[in-house]
């Protein structure tokens, strides 16, 4: 039995994640993104299930900041749909609402209701974590913004079903573990993520990327980030659609090395049917 770690309580969009992933697989809940990427780096774990992207809050922080520092690979991607029901201790009316917890990624997802119902807000650990703290004070004036599967887990009622702005809010999931090994090239739809740093000299970033555009790599995804305290260079997270040893991304990355100062795979990976769909 794998043993999968993540960021948040029993309940939470993490822990669905984890279960849809690895049905069998046991549990192990984590107060922080780097506790949950340090049980696997210690061997607590086997796998870590960690958000990195929601298509209506955008980036979840300290994510990428963490990735190059652990060592971990990614092995596997996650699109999950997210809903969200607005939960009360039983017998609350939506009327004797005052203050709305959840997690602040959450909050930002709800954005309609909590403007509808001018409630004060205040931020959780968790979404799953804010239902068990309504929970806890029993206190009809406090509500949590949380998965379905939280109202039932911790005893409280669904004030409003499906409270979130826009009906296709989703969220993509990341597999990591310590043990990867580089999948075979099977000719089906690939993903590479990958850092790289470059000096910080003119038209630096320009002359790294145009491998990809000349060998017709598509880039899903490009960030930046400053590297320690000063601003002399920058480190960027890629990815693209390919597999390393097809010949047009090999050669794209041959190009990116020659203008980078390093460069590091941190994940070959299938690409989840979710992008197909989004692409059809």
């Amino acid at each position: 039995m794998v043993t999968i770690a993540y960021q948040g309580e029993p309940g939470s969009n993490s822990a669905a994640a984890a279960r849809d992933l690895y049905p069998d697989g046991r549990d192990l809940p984590c107060t922080t993104f780097e506790q949950a990427l340090e049980a696997v780096t210690l061997g607590t774990a086997d796998l870590a299930v960690i958000p990195v992207d929601n298509s209506a809050a955008g980036r979840v922080a300290d994510v990428h900041h963490l990735l190059p520092e652990t060592g971990l690979s990614i092995v596997a991607e996650y699109f999950l749909p997210i809903h969200f029901d607005l939960m009360g201790v039983p017998g609350t009316s939506v009327d004797q609402v005052e203050c709305v917890r959840s997690h602040v990624h959450a909050l930002g997802q709800c954005r309609k209701i909590l403007r509808e119902g001018g409630w004060r807000t205040l931020v959780s650990d968790d979404t799953a974590g804010a239902a068990r703290e309504v929970a806890e004070l029993g206190d009809p004036r406090h509500a949590a913004l949380a998965p379905p599967g939280a109202a039932p887990l911790y005893g409280l009622e669904v004030l409003r079903a499906g409270v979130e702005d826009t009906p296709d809010n989703t969220t993509r999931f990341v597999v990591l573990s310590r043990d990867a090994k580089l999948p075979r090239n099977t000719g089906e739809p690939m993903m590479t993520s990958l850092f790289f740093s470059v000096r910080n000299i003119p038209s630096a970033l320009y002359k790294a990327l145009g491998g990809f555009s000349s060998n017709a790599v598509n880039l899903t995804k490009i960030e930046s980030y400053q590297v320690g305290a000063g601003l002399k260079a920058s480190r960027f997270y890629v990815e693209i659609e390919g597999h390393p040893d097809e010949s047009r991304v090999a050669l794209a990355l041959e190009e990116l090395l020659f203008f980078c100062s390093d460069m590091r795979i941190i994940g070959v990976y299938p690409a989840h049917p979710h992008r197909a769909q989004e692409n059809g």
